[in-house]
C-alpha cells in the first residue's frame, strides 16, 4: 500500500510539473498588453495585442528610481510610453488622455502630455527580473520619480499603475 501511495504521489508530482511548464509557455505567448483605440464617438476603431516578447523586442528604456511602494532605489526596464504610442501612430500631444486599466479593473487616466522622452515607461522588469503578478507585474507604468521633482506629486503617483493589462486611447 505504501508503494502505491509513493507511485501515486510521484505521478501527481510529475503531472503538476508538466502542467506548470505548459502553463508558463502558454502565459509567455498570451497577450500581456492590449492597446485599444477609440474614436470620438467611443467606438473601438482598432485593438493591438502585445505579448511580453513583443514588448521586449521594442527599444528598451529604463531608469533607476525610488518609489513610494518599494524599499530603496529600484531599476526598471521596459518600453517608453511615448515609443509605444508612436509605434501605433497614436497621438502623444494635445490635451487628450489615455485610460490605463489593471487586471483587477482599477483604472487611471494619464494625460497624453505625459508620454514624453525620458518620461514614464511600461516596465516589464524590475531589478533585472521579469515581474510576477504578485510583484506588481507583469507590467507597471512607472515614472522616473527621482529625475524631476515634478514627478513627485500625488497626481503622478496615482498614474503609476501596476498589473497593467490595457491602455485605451480615445482619438
Amino acid at each position: 500500500m505504501k508503494t502505491l501511495y509513493k507511485r501515486l504521489a510521484a505521478l501527481l508530482f510529475a503531472f503538476g510539473v508538466s502542467m506548470s511548464c505548459g502553463a508558463a509557455s502558454a502565459v509567455a505567448s498570451e497577450a500581456a498588453l492590449t492597446v485599444t483605440e477609440k474614436g470620438g464617438d467611443g467606438q473601438i476603431t482598432a485593438q493591438h495585442h502585445f505579448t511580453l516578447e513583443d514588448l521586449q523586442q521594442m527599444p528598451r528604456a529604463g531608469f533607476d528610481t525610488a518609489t513610494i511602494w518599494t524599499s530603496g532605489v529600484q531599476q526598471f526596464a521596459g518600453v517608453s510610453l511615448v515609443h509605444l504610442l508612436t509605434t501605433l501612430e497614436l497621438p502623444t500631444d494635445g490635451d487628450g488622455v489615455l485610460t490605463a486599466r489593471a487586471i483587477n479593473d482599477y483604472s487611471v487616466e494619464i494625460p497624453l502630455a505625459d508620454a514624453v522622452e525620458g518620461g514614464p515607461i511600461v516596465a516589464y522588469e524590475r531589478n533585472g527580473a521579469v515581474m510576477s503578478l504578485r510583484d506588481k507585474g507583469p507590467l507597471w507604468i512607472v515614472y522616473p520619480f527621482d529625475s524631476d521633482p515634478a514627478y513627485q506629486t500625488e497626481a503622478i503617483y496615482s498614474r503609476s499603475i501596476w498589473q497593467l493589462e490595457e491602455i485605451t486611447v480615445t482619438k
